[in-house]
């Protein structure tokens, strides 16, 4: 069943379970952090975490309806709550350029600290948890895009389709946090999830 076929309370409501579990790991700390599902390709609509709320807490209600370009659809939102984050722009393009049906992005330490470390890219390789992302564990190298930050939303989602991997569903940005995405919500998660712990690996090793 897709995103479209099912209730949009239901969908609400695994949002904000994400969202709480992201939360529960320091990954989404304050209001930081925004996850989102695409509701149908033509036209694009996605529902995304509604801003600044905290994340640990949200409902299913605390979401927001936007289009192709972030912006909320006001005849879709009428029994939902809260604004979509600026960075609505960037889920979009994300969805629009790699087919993802599901976005996070989250503010993780090791996320910031491997973009400081490693400016071009960050180096993965020999790690049994590469699998989960589609490369494998051994022989072979794969290198996680790291991007500048910028507070143009429209600049920065320019900058991840220019640097984006074709093989890892993941960007780094620097001094800020780590976009990842999926063919659906709990992929998203998985991918997330190895991916840190990737992160986490290569700061602890470096």
């Amino acid at each position: 069943m897709t995103a479209a076929e099912v209730p949009l309370s239901a969908v609400g409501a695994a949002l904000a379970a994400d969202a709480a579990r992201f939360a529960s790991f320091g990954w989404m700390r304050g209001t930081s952090g925004n996850l989102s599902v695409v509701l149908s390709r033509a036209p694009l609509e996605l529902m995304i975490t509604a801003s600044g709320l905290d994340k640990d807490s949200l409902t299913e209600t605390d979401v927001v309806i936007v289009d192709a370009d972030g912006l909320a659809i006001p005849a879709r939102n009428r029994t939902l709550s809260g604004r979509p984050s600026a960075e609505a722009v960037v889920h979009a393009r994300i969805a629009q350029m790699t087919g993802a049906d599901a976005i996070v992005h989250v503010h993780t330490v090791a996320s910031v600290v491997a973009g400081r470390r490693w400016p071009a890219g960050i180096e993965l390789a020999e790690l049994e948890m590469l699998k989960g992302i589609g490369i494998p564990a051994s022989g072979e190298k794969a290198t996680l895009p790291v991007i500048d930050n910028t507070q143009d939303m429209r600049e920065l989602s320019d900058r991840l389709e220019a640097a984006r991997h074709p093989r890892i569903p993941a960007v780094v940005v620097a001094d800020h946090g780590l976009y990842v995405w999926g063919a659906h919500p709990v992929q998203a998660r998985h991918h997330t999830e190895i991916v840190e712990y990737l992160l986490e690996v290569a700061v602890a090793l470096a």
